[in-house]
């Protein structure tokens, strides 16, 4: 049995802001918000949670619906941005055994 690997990839919009001495980091359009003492370890914080949310969302089965609840829908060609908006990819791995001549119907 072969196994497939997929890799979808998401590219969110960030916040960043300091307060006081923490740095807050969030993707307002998922509602996902983490902090950190210095802004790389925010930043980071930010891709471990979108990471598991996505995943755990993926996992679940949920996907779909949490993309609709937050705004979400299918596009044809992708959204140009103008403004300055900072962006975070988020790399999701998906593993699949590929079973001969069985075809997914999802």
């Amino acid at each position: 049995m072969q196994k497939l690997t997929i890799e979808l990839k998401f590219r969110l919009p960030v916040k960043l802001l300091k307060k006081r001495k923490w740095y807050i980091a969030s993707c307002p359009i998922l509602d996902v918000v983490t902090q950190g003492d210095t802004e790389k370890k925010a930043r980071d914080s930010l891709i471990d949670a979108l990471t598991l949310f996505l995943s755990t969302s993926i996992e679940m089965g949920t996907l779909n619906e949490v993309l609709k609840q937050c705004g979400f829908r299918t596009s044809e060609a992708p959204a140009s941005s103008t403004n300055q908006e900072d962006y975070i990819n988020i790399p999701i791995h998906l593993l699949a055994n590929q079973l001969g001549t069985k075809a997914c119907h999802a």
